[in-house]
């Protein structure tokens, strides 16, 4: 069975050991290194490669949103899963824009945090819940939007595409929606793909801000 080989990157020795105990018993995760900054980590790339970097996003002198929109050029299929302290959308956003793939609080539940490694590692993104959850906010405090009853007609999305785009709003994973609509991961990854090219869409992020602006959720 191929493991999934995972980087370590936070500037606190006691973050890295807490992540590196959860995982250290997994048949199918090994983590291969880690880091303490962006210079030790590009370092460490030079001599081998992860399928997933876990990674604070305030690293000192480079920060991890930096270091993604370099790992986006020079090492592009190396996916990024951020970490955080403190929730802030704005870091959200910018993280998905310069490529990570997931984004993570510190204080992650595990079986949460097995999803997000699975999701991510599949090339899907994954925003956990409760950073979910504040995103809609404080982006809905800024859009001013009270109700589903100021949706516009999306014309080109089907009724089951508006259920997908709600349900990962929602904070929901693949496999949750799946299992809600009664369809296969596959087939969500196929309704995701449909609506973002419909939209004109990047990211599940950009989805989230549609759904608010556009009604499609409340909160």
């Amino acid at each position: 069975m191929k493991k999934i080989k995972i980087i370590l990157v936070d500037d606190h020795n006691i973050v890295r050991d807490g992540f590196k105990n959860l995982l250290m018993n997994l048949p199918d995760i090994k983590v291969i290194g880690e880091a303490g900054t962006g210079a030790e980590l590009f370092n460490i790339l030079q001599k081998m490669q992860p399928d997933i970097l876990l990674m604070d996003i305030s690293l000192p002198k480079m920060s991890g949103i930096v270091i993604t929109e370099k790992l986006s050029r020079e090492y592009p299929e190396i996916k990024v899963i951020m970490l955080t302290a403190n929730v802030d959308d704005e870091a959200v956003f910018d993280s998905f824009k310069a490529g990570a793939l997931g984004y993570l609080p510190k204080n992650i539940q595990y079986d949460e945090l097995i999803d997000a490694i699975s999701t991510v590692y599949e090339g899907n993104e994954y925003l956990a819940k409760s950073i979910s959850d504040v995103v809609l906010k404080n982006y809905l405090t800024r859009a001013k939007v009270k109700s589903v009853k100021e949706l516009k007609s999306h014309q080109e999305l089907t009724k089951r595409e508006l259920q997908v785009i709600e349900l990962f709003a929602g904070g929901f994973s693949y496999k949750e929606i799946a299992d809600q609509l009664n369809i296969s991961v596959h087939t969500v990854e196929s309704h995701k793909k449909n609506i973002l090219k419909k939209l004109e869409l990047n990211s599940i992020v950009d989805m989230v801000k549609y759904a608010v602006k556009h009604g499609i959720i409340t909160v």
